[in-house]
């Protein structure tokens, strides 16, 4: 048997980071995690390739070597998804499809063979064994959420990790809160389930002896969902790190509550961990209240931000507007909280509402649903009727956006944020110095030279080698990565 695995185009959006990643070389940030794993768990006898189509193309020759595709996808990633199903059947090519689009949206797939909703754990051993049946089935449901303590170490060997700028592994799956919004309790669940120590240290065996260095994505949408777990493997991965001389350095995923727990705290800063996401959402108690996130009103938000920076750790998060109760001044307010929290990388979208989530029940219920979602929650588009006037919501949005992706304000933002960190912080080891190099020349050639506001660039870097030097690759970084959401912001704000 033939497999073809086929990851489908990612749009290009903030999360996308293509202009940044122009600057290193690479076309994507992280490879496909779920197909990896599910090659993983196919038969040793069966043949597979894959094709991630953001950094390579999917032709016809690829098609027609399978028995079978196999393709992955995120909502945001629809329109791909459905031409490439398109393509494969074309081709008469059986095709299989799964992850999180299809496990909230399956009834638009129609044309592929098979659907798979839920968890690949659950569902690919019982496809196995009917199609070695010869009595396979369209549609594979989970019955309930695994146990992650059979899950394989992904089949990294199926990429060029030279595409991509970092590398992934999942610790856990689920989340204890009920965020109004959110499709990932939806999905994996409020229990979260985690793998043991030792997996997770043999997937990270796994990605040295490969030769990769560098950043690795802990993809978990709540890292500490599951604190009594994490509180015993991070001695482990604690030492793991010391006894490799830190080839890894990590960022991932967690709840504000993070904040709360300075010997968790202190133990990723010695495993090597440079950045970490927060759902911040919005300073407006009354929107939180709404959305269910009561986690983000039992502290000072602007404290916890704060806290975790202390510890050498970046801070990463996201933000809404368009909640029922957001006051009329929600625009100014989001603009003052993100300036004084120093949050560089802030990710702010509209709120939107994702199928099968409780907010998308509510809505529906109240007759304010007007479409589907994109998944794209940052390209100005509504899927249901607010409470604020569309157009004042819409224009306050890309008020935000130009404010805060203005090179004066950003840079500060970038600047004040490397100030907060703590002086021992840990770098990885066996860094590509040529590389970092041309980085480097691609970096002052295009936002020195070339940009219309090198003049704030210049002053950035000045001011980052006077104040920052140790943080000067960090600083570089935050430079790119402004650079490529200045960009989108000003696609998005035409």
């Amino acid at each position: 048997m033939k497999i073809l695995l086929v990851y489908p185009v990612f749009p290009d959006t903030y999360w996308s980071f293509r202009h940044a990643l122009t600057f290193e070389g690479k076309q994507a940030a992280f490879p496909p995690l779920g197909l990896l794993t599910v090659s993983a768990m196919l038969p040793a006898a069966w043949e597979r390739r894959l094709v991630d189509m953001n950094v390579e193309t999917l032709d016809e020759t690829d098609i027609e070597w399978a028995d079978m595709v196999f393709i992955s996808a995120m909502i945001v990633q629809r329109e791909s998804l459905e031409e490439v199903v398109r393509r494969c059947k074309a081709l008469n090519k059986k095709v299989a499809v799964g992850g999180p689009y299809v496990s909230t949206s399956a009834e638009h797939l129609a044309d592929a063979d098979y659907i798979f909703v839920g968890e690949a754990e659950e569902t690919l051993p019982e496809f196995i064994v009917d199609l070695k049946l010869g009595s396979t089935k369209h549609l594979y449901e989970a019955a309930e959420r695994p146990s992650l303590l059979e899950t394989p170490v992904p089949d990294f060997s199926l990429i060029d990790m030279n595409r991509y700028s970092a590398m992934n592994v999942q610790y856990s799956r689920g989340c204890p809160f009920q965020c109004e919004f959110c499709d990932i309790i939806e999905i994996y669940g409020r229990v979260p389930r985690t793998k043991s120590n030792a997996q997770m240290l043999a997937e990270l065996d796994t990605l040295k002896r490969a030769g990769w260095r560098g950043l690795v994505f802990i993809v978990d949408d709540n890292f500490i969902g599951n604190k009594k777990n994490v509180r015993q493997f991070m001695p482990d991965l604690v030492e793991w790190s010391r006894q490799n001389a830190f080839p890894f350095s990590f960022i991932t995923e967690a709840s504000v509550n993070l904040a709360e727990d300075d010997a968790l705290l202190q133990q990723m800063q010695d495993a090597g961990f440079r950045r970490v996401f927060l759902g911040i959402e919005t300073p407006v108690e009354e929107s939180l209240k709404e959305a269910q996130k009561g986690q983000n009103t039992r502290r000072d938000l602007l404290e916890s931000v704060q806290k975790i920076q202390s510890y050498g750790m970046e801070i990463m998060a996201g933000f809404i507007v368009g909640f029922d109760n957001d006051p009329d001044d929600i625009f100014e307010r989001q603009i003052n909280f993100i300036h004084e929290s120093a949050i560089p990388l802030a990710m702010v979208g509209l709120l939107t509402a994702l199928p099968d989530t409780q907010l998308w029940r509510r809505l529906e219920t109240e007759g304010r649903l007007l479409q589907e979602s994109s998944g794209n929650n940052t390209d100005c588009s509504l899927n249901f009727v607010p409470k604020m006037n569309e157009t004042r919501l819409v224009e306050g949005y890309k008020a935000i956006l130009r404010n805060i992706y203005s090179p004066p304000e950003y840079y500060k933002r970038a600047l004040d944020c490397l100030s907060r960190f703590k002086q021992n912080r840990i770098e990885p080891r066996q860094t590509d110095l040529i590389k970092d190099l041309k980085a480097f020349v691609k970096l002052i050639l295009t936002l020195g030279i070339r940009d219309s506001e090198r003049v704030q660039f210049w002053t950035y870097l000045f001011r980052l080698v006077r104040f920052y030097p140790r943080e000067f690759a960090h600083g570089m970084t935050l430079a790119a990565m402004g650079y490529h959401f200045r960009k989108i912001t000003a696609e998005y704000c035409k």
